[in-house]
């Protein structure tokens, strides 16, 4: 997008990248500071003939050992920080080094060329990114600015220095071009009052890092942030996603007020953290978070949840590029998910594709009708071998912590049957290679159809959860796609014959003794928050921003 440059006098006001057309904000909260461009060691990587090969591949070998001890240290540093998922960027980065792939590259450039490593490594890394795809390197795939980072952390390993300074002694500001996760993960909140940068996306690990630290930022400002802006006051908007540079008083005044009242509705909710999801009555409810990404983890610890409500592995596909995310990347992080919860339940939903979530590794066609056509569970039993090679991932992980599996898009008990059986074939595959997994794993379903509603009582006899998503049953319900605008006057999210729908389910899965969750927005909903505990819902899951929010109506509900 062009960013927004407008003038009042002198202020000058910046627009970032939008995270969505619905959400702008990166990291939430007001910064107000003077603007410090971070001083990186910038150097150039010259090209140099080397007689003694084997002397500069030692050179490179040795480079590499201090690194793997320095993200060592560093992943250390940040699991005290930030938690062990987001820390989990340093582990990849040591994969980074240790990949056979890139180690052969950057001796081969040594060798087969007589170039220099500092050389031979920024060819490398250029090299490991373009053909990660094609040689099956998941775990790289959206993460080029981690081999970047790793790259130049050899370099200045080689070069004998590390001159990354932050030259400022009282709280600043922070600009870049673009911060690496390494670099993120040591900003002192004692001196970086929030951050802001040229380039980077809003799902980076430097993002999620400066949500996870709690630090205001904007990012894709692009070359509208000016070297002639150092030493400048600047106003950091993380929720609107706007900077402002020599603000006006007015616009100070507003941006203050706006900072205190943020601070004492977070101070007074974060009180809330360790107290029960209980109503002055008496009556509990289960409070749980929905996620999409590995990355998301560390927010739910953050939230105080009391567990995954949904994780939405469909991400994972989506994020893949050309190639379905392997069995072990998947393993990995539902394993990731398991063990930072502890004993706390983890959900995670069978990749709900299709419709307005495509994946450019699964061709599913075109669609008429996507919202109503092949997706859900339609298409994991349609492609067996990407199906199994996620439940043979979420058993693995399941020997790591309480996970459970759910099934998406369920409209009848055959489809139940056909996805139990492949299951259970997954379990034998992995009990016939001596692989651990929790062989009593628990199996739910999503209701989201109106079929689903009306067999909810067969369902409840066949599986052990069920999870309600509003968002899809309420589109069903009124026969109205719920993304077009023509239809916003008649789309009513209170309809009574959802209401209804939800008191049905409920009931006919209490009279089997099951568990029931809301995980669609209407769980976030306050103005529906006592109704549904009323009717008997056992469980609402939210964002994690909005755990403590929904536990404070919880507990004001008489």
């Amino acid at each position: 997008m062009i960013n927004e440059i407008t003038e009042d006098k002198s202020m000058i006001t910046l627009t970032g990248k939008k995270v969505s057309e619905e959400r702008i904000e990166v990291s939430e909260g007001i910064a107000i500071g003077k603007l410090s461009f971070y001083k990186r060691d910038i150097k150039e990587i010259r090209h140099i003939y080397v007689k003694d090969v084997e002397k500069e591949v030692q050179r490179f070998q040795k480079a590499r050992q201090k690194a793997l001890q320095e993200l060592k240290e560093l992943y250390e540093t940040a699991s005290k920080e930030v938690g062990e998922a987001n820390a989990a960027i340093f582990e990849m980065q040591e994969m980074v080094l240790e990949d056979q792939d890139l180690v052969d590259k950057v001796t081969g450039i040594i060798v087969e060329q007589k170039l220099n490593a500092e050389y031979a490594i920024e060819n490398a890394a250029e090299n490991f990114i373009a053909t990660a795809v094609e040689n099956d390197k998941n775990y790289v795939q959206g993460h080029d600015a981690d081999v970047w980072d790793v790259a130049n952390r050899l370099q200045n390993i080689l070069a004998r220095g590390w001159k990354d300074k932050m030259l400022m002694d009282e709280p600043f500001v922070l600009a870049a071009g673009e911060l690496y996760p390494s670099e993120a993960v040591q900003l002192d909140k004692t001196k970086v009052l929030g951050f802001v940068t040229r380039y980077g996306t809003i799902n980076s690990h430097t993002a999620v890092l400066a949500r996870t630290k709690g630090i205001p930022s904007v990012i894709g400002l692009g070359e509208a942030l000016k070297k002639d802006y150092e030493g400048k006051t600047i106003i950091v908007d993380g929720f609107e996603g706007k900077i402002y540079i020599e603000p006006d008083y007015t616009t100070i005044t507003k941006m203050r007020q706006k900072q205190d009242t943020n601070h004492t509705k977070v101070q007074n909710l974060e009180r809330l953290k360790g107290k029960e999801n209980i109503t002055q009555s008496g009556q509990k409810i289960d409070v749980c978070a929905n996620i999409g990404t590995r990355e998301d983890i560390e927010n739910v610890l953050r939230s105080d949840a009391g567990g995954i409500g949904l994780f939405r592995s469909e991400f994972l596909y989506m994020e893949s590029g050309s190639k379905p995310p392997t069995e072990e990347y998947q393993f990995q992080v539902y394993k990731l998910a398991a063990e930072s919860m502890g004993v706390k339940k983890v959900v995670i939903r069978t990749a709900d594709l299709g419709g307005d979530k495509t994946a450019e590794c699964l061709d599913l066609g075109e669609d008429k009708n996507p919202a109503m056509g092949y997706r859900g569970i339609r298409v994991s039993l349609d492609k067996d071998d990407v199906f199994k090679t996620q439940l043979r991932a979420i058993l693995r992980a399941s020997a790591f912590g309480n996970l459970s599996i759910m099934f998406p898009m369920i409209t009848s008990i055959d489809e139940v049957t056909v996805a139990k059986l492949m299951l259970e074939k997954a379990k034998k595959e992995l009990k016939n290679e001596k692989t651990a997994f929790d062989e009593d794993i628990q199996v739910g379903v999503m209701i989201e159809t109106p079929a689903a509603v009306m067999i909810s009582g067969e369902l409840a006899r066949e599986v052990d959860f069920f999870s309600i998503g509003t968002n899809d049953l309420l589109q069903f319900t009124l026969g109205m796609d719920r993304q077009n605008e023509k239809l916003d006057r008649y789309y009513n999210a209170h309809h009574p014959a959802l209401l209804k729908m939800i008191r049905i389910i409920t009931n006919n899965v209490h009279l089997e003794e099951k568990h029931i969750s809301v995980c669609g927005d209407l769980a976030a909903d306050l103005e529906l928050t006592e109704y549904l505990i009323q009717i008997g819902v056992d469980e609402l899951s939210v964002a994690p921003n909005q755990v403590l929010a929904l536990r404070k109506k919880i507990r004001e509900i008489q």
